[in-house]
């Protein structure tokens, strides 16, 4: 049985558990290949940015199931979460991650619909006549 680390991390309505295996085999995303999951280019750099900055990029490997929001919030939710697990693994990377703003939630939501809006803000246009 392998060994692994598994947390539980959010972002938005986007929630993300993650297995950090230390053998390196297929990164994976509700069973995919990541490539074939991430179709945004900019969203690989997103989620491996803790994992590069920690420089432990080809020595870890994970599986993630991720569900609700949509692709930049579950890139979020895996970043947050793989910056979590590599903390666990190695508390030296701690330093590192923290002062990078891995390990901080990012609590942005979004803002309700208000009564007799169109949106959250947006009103009909005012006319003087």
């Amino acid at each position: 049985m392998a060994k692994y680390i598994y947390t539980v991390w959010k972002r938005k309505t986007a929630s993300a558990q993650i297995k950090l295996f230390d053998w390196v085999w297929k990164d994976m995303i509700n069973w995919k290949p990541v490539a074939e999951y991430v179709h945004r280019s900019d969203l690989f750099d997103v989620m491996y940015a803790a994992v590069k900055l920690s420089k432990l990029k080809d020595k870890v490997y994970f599986e993630v199931a991720v569900q609700g929001s949509w692709e930049s919030a579950q890139a979020d939710a895996i970043k947050f979460w793989l910056a979590k697990a590599l903390v666990e693994k190695d508390e030296s990377l701690r330093p590192i991650l923290k002062q990078a703003w891995f390990l901080t939630r990012d609590a942005r939501k979004v803002e309700r619909k208000k009564p007799w809006l169109h949106k959250a803000r947006k009103a009909s246009q005012w006319s003087k006549r």
